[in-house]
């Protein structure tokens, strides 16, 4: 990309083209071909295979996930379901949140640890006005989960596991 002299600034800058994004080395396109084929394969295979580095394909992931949450319209949500993954050996997890609304189900944010603060940062990131509108919300039997909405579940129904539902009253006061 070209330095060019502004005029209206008055000051040397690098000239903005429609196919490229800010310092980035990758074009958008490449930076989306690779994340959409880091999707399918490992980050290790996706670069080996398309004879980049790691990092370039870590970049290309992270450039299309922060335009997507950028461009992400929520809309309402009715139920929400939260529950956790353990992903290494030990006791390390991440706390999942996921909409479950008849017709769309989709994650919506993850956390890590299985921590109430954990899970109250979903309710942080998330924002009153979309939080004022959910009427329930779906867990397993994990007490923090349960003590964290100070209600008795309204629903239960036997899976593998006991799932509760609840209205959210505590969250939205």
């Amino acid at each position: 990309m070209r330095r060019v002299d502004c005029r209206r600034c008055q000051a040397v800058v690098v000239e903005e083209v429609p196919w490229a994004d800010g310092k980035r080395t990758l074009t958008k396109a490449y930076m989306l071909f690779l994340a959409r084929w880091a999707r399918r394969l490992s980050w290790k295979e996706t670069a080996q295979a398309f004879r980049t580095s790691w990092d370039k394909v870590f970049d290309a992931v992270e450039h299309v996930v922060t335009w997507g949450l950028e461009h992400r319209a929520l809309g309402q949500i009715d139920a929400i379901g939260v529950d956790e993954i353990q992903y290494a050996k030990g006791h390390k997890y991440l706390t999942l949140v996921y909409q479950i609304d008849i017709g769309i189900t989709r994650l919506l944010w993850i956390g890590k640890e299985r921590t109430i603060e954990s899970f109250q940062g979903f309710f942080t990131a998330m924002g009153k006005d979309v939080i004022s509108k959910i009427a329930f919300i779906c867990s397993d039997m994990w007490e923090p989960y349960l003590q964290l909405n100070g209600e008795e579940p309204i629903m239960r129904r036997k899976w593998p596991d006991t799932c509760f539902c609840w209205r959210p009253a505590a969250l939205t006061s």
